[in-house]
């Protein structure tokens, strides 16, 4: 095919390829699998992925940990990697087990097309390398489509186009490409980048698995809701269910068993029998208290305007932002309404409350005087952001004006209930919640938890502080 026009590359052929790699720049990170996973946002991701310096990027899902398993110069491979990004509900169902979630799933067939876009606007180029024979080609043709003005420096087969190691390289750094994306599967394209990595000119190297032919339309992309839901699975198993039935049902049943006895190893004995309490009671309680939830959705919607469910972004363990779940209480301009209310708060300190709060609905009163608002949260501790028992979770503004002894209160996960609801809750000071909130990260255990749950029933019958 004819490519786009090409930076003069003579500049590229001088450069040293045996430069040290430079290190990637400051990122959050999330241990799953002995692997340290890139923790960041999308753009986050991009930004950091496109840096000054060099770097080689892997990919990890499901598939790629049961090949980790069995393949021991593959997890090396990924181990060197600069960064590796999480792809898959596996993965991010597997970093819950260890307490919480990850902050995106960066999986390459949508995170790749976002990043070269970023590039386009950078001035930068990029080389296609792998597949059956046209594929890279037909893939180039829909990214100058889809991205017009990316710069598309060169092509080339992964069979017969990488059969002789010395002539791909000297092709891929010929090109003058910022950009290599290596599409040979796993474990081969990371172990021809854990190899070749500083022979190569483009100071960013990918290994995509199956993202050319998605691009190249060999392979037929789920529809946009089904992505959306994170349900691509579904489709892929629909249209080739004898070969992914084997990848998606048992691959991914035993990378979680796997992931699950990798996180029992790792967890202390009381964060274990803590999750297992959460785990079991707010499963029972998700159960049981079904039609109660749905009643409760039905009245909110028919008082007032809005979804019944809010999301509002909190602070949780060691700092890490999360969206706690509640029932709708208040009207839908209650965010934009609450500077002009500080003044009326009805407790001293950092956090604020109104016991005559106009924002809040009728049903919203109910809810909040018999703490019905904060069922749905029992999903948050399903998902591991939360636990039944601990510090109630913060507003970000309010952990931005915390003392430097409060910030205590982040190292254990927040909870539904705990020492401060039982005791009074919104009748409660600030200082005085967080001394509570500090002496239970100091002496939690499964009795006390379990002895503050009785008594949060009794609090929530007697309607003590709730408003």
């Amino acid at each position: 095919m004819k490519h786009a026009a090409q930076t003069e590359f003579g500049a590229f052929a001088e450069r040293a390829t045996d430069a040290p790699q430079d290190n990637a720049p400051a990122i959050d990170r999330r241990e799953v699998m002995d692997l340290a996973l890139v923790d960041a946002s999308v753009q986050s991701a991009i930004e950091a992925v496109l840096a000054p310096g060099r770097r080689t990027i892997a990919f990890l899902n499901a598939h790629c940990a049961n090949v980790m398993a069995r393949c021991p110069d593959y997890g090396d491979a990924l181990r060197r990697a600069d960064m590796v990004l999480p792809d898959g509900i596996g993965v991010e169902l597997a970093a819950r087990m260890r307490g919480q979630g990850l902050a995106a799933n960066l999986n390459g067939t949508d995170f790749v097309p976002a990043l070269l876009r970023a590039a386009r606007e950078r001035g930068m180029s990029v080389f296609l390398f792998g597949g059956t024979p046209g594929t890279a080609e037909r893939a180039a043709q829909r990214l100058c489509s889809d991205l017009p003005g990316l710069r598309i420096a060169g092509t080339r087969d992964g069979f017969a186009g990488a059969a002789h190691e010395h002539e791909a390289i000297a092709a891929i750094n010929a090109s003058g490409a910022d950009i290599l994306l290596v599409a040979m599967g796993v474990p081969r394209q990371d172990l021809w980048l854990a190899r070749n990595a500083q022979r190569l000119v483009p100071r960013i190297h990918l290994g995509v698995g199956a993202l050319l032919d998605f691009l190249a339309g060999n392979v037929r992309r789920a529809p946009e809701p089904l992505r959306r839901a994170r349900c691509e699975w579904v489709w892929r198993l629909a249209m080739e269910p004898r070969r992914m039935a084997g990848r998606y049902l048992i691959g991914n049943a035993t990378f979680l068993a796997r992931a699950a006895m990798n996180a029992l190893r790792r967890t202390d004995p009381v964060s274990l029998r803590k999750r297992l309490l959460d785990v079991t009671l707010a499963g029972l309680a998700a159960l049981a208290l079904a039609p109660v939830l749905l009643l409760v959705a039905l009245a909110i919607r028919l008082d007032s305007r809005g979804p019944a469910l809010y999301r509002q972004t909190r602070v949780g363990k060691d700092g890490k932002p999360f969206e706690v779940l509640k029932f709708r209480s208040m009207y839908m301009d209650a965010e934009e309404r609450r500077a002009a209310l500080l003044a009326q708060s009805d407790r001293a300190g950092i956090c604020f409350k109104a016991r005559n709060d106009p924002r809040v609905t009728r049903v919203g009163r109910l809810l909040r005087r018999s703490s019905v608002d904060e069922l749905p949260q029992i999903f948050n501790v399903l998902r591991g952001e939360m636990s039944l028992v601990g510090p109630r979770p913060a507003l970000p503004q309010e952990v931005a004006a915390y003392p430097a002894h409060a910030h205590g209160r982040l190292r254990v996960k927040p909870g539904i209930t705990g020492l401060w609801q039982v005791s009074g809750r919104a009748d409660i000071s600030f200082d005085k919640m967080i001394d509570m909130d500090l002496a239970y990260g100091a002496s939690r255990s499964t009795l006390l938890d379990l002895m503050l749950i009785f008594l949060t029933f009794r609090t929530v019958l007697s309607g003590r502080g709730a408003y």
